[in-house]
């Protein structure tokens, strides 16, 4: 599949479908609370995008069986919501999430305290968002796509996190996943050269340890090796001649 240039009203309908998702998410994350499980956050989130009459991008998606990721802790992506996992305080959780409006996809993903967590997540949760927007200030016409790369990982590395490497970034349109891969890691090539009407989901996955991940019997799970806390922030992006448009966030 190559990279696809979106025309004019394909923007638009993709900056309906981001608009409409960071609503979902910041409507989400308000009921976070301990004691709730996965499963209720599922359905909550579900219902929420189909109030907006769109379709969750997720649901049986290479037959993944929710509408929202939920990943809790030293989970990174992918989580499968259960009635049974039930949210502590002090618990993170990554809430990955996507909505199809008329036919186009956004993409993003937040990681929300529950309830008081320790300064040291805080700081994860806080240095993982703040990476993204690092990364995307290289997210220019005219740049090369792993200038973005690079630049969330110089980010990091200064805290001593681990860049998860098996999980990248993505272009997203009329497909959840297009081309081009997005890496969070620093690249020795330079990638391909960034064009006005590309948008791309970009990612960070973010480990307090090591970078090493592990998948779990479910197919989907994928968690921490060392079973430290880690976290995901993301956002639909639209590339202009000038600064990056953040579609997912409101």
């Amino acid at each position: 599949m190559a990279v696809t240039i979106k025309s004019a009203r394909e923007i638009e309908l993709m900056k309906d479908a981001g608009k409409i998702l960071g609503e979902v998410h910041n409507r989400l994350a308000e009921q976070i609370v301990p004691g709730m499980s996965t499963k209720d956050i599922d359905v909550i989130g579900d219902k929420l995008i189909r109030s907006y009459q769109c379709i969750p991008s997720f649901l049986h998606y290479n037959g993944y069986p929710a509408s929202i990721c939920v990943s809790v802790n030293e989970e990174v992506v992918h989580g499968i919501p259960k009635k049974s996992r039930i949210l502590q305080d002090g618990d993170i959780v990554s809430l990955d999430a996507g909505v199809i409006y008329k036919g186009y996809h956004s993409d993003a993903a937040r990681t929300v305290a529950v309830g008081t967590i320790t300064p040291e997540t805080e700081k994860l949760i806080e240095v993982t968002r703040q990476s993204f927007f690092e990364g995307i200030k290289m997210a220019v016409a005219g740049n090369h796509l792993y200038d973005i790369s690079n630049a969330i990982d110089a980010y990091v590395s200064t805290f001593g996190y681990g860049i998860v490497r098996e999980l990248v970034g993505h272009g997203i349109g009329t497909h959840l996943h297009e081309d081009p891969q997005i890496p969070n890691f620093a690249q020795k090539r330079r990638g391909l050269r960034l064009e006005a009407g590309m948008t791309l989901a970009v990612e960070p996955m973010i480990n307090m340890g090591r970078a090493d991940v592990e998948f779990l019997d479910d197919d989907w799970t994928v968690v921490a090796a060392d079973g430290l806390p880690s976290a995901h922030y993301e956002n639909t992006i639209l590339i202009t001649e000038g600064e990056p448009v953040i579609l997912s966030l409101v």
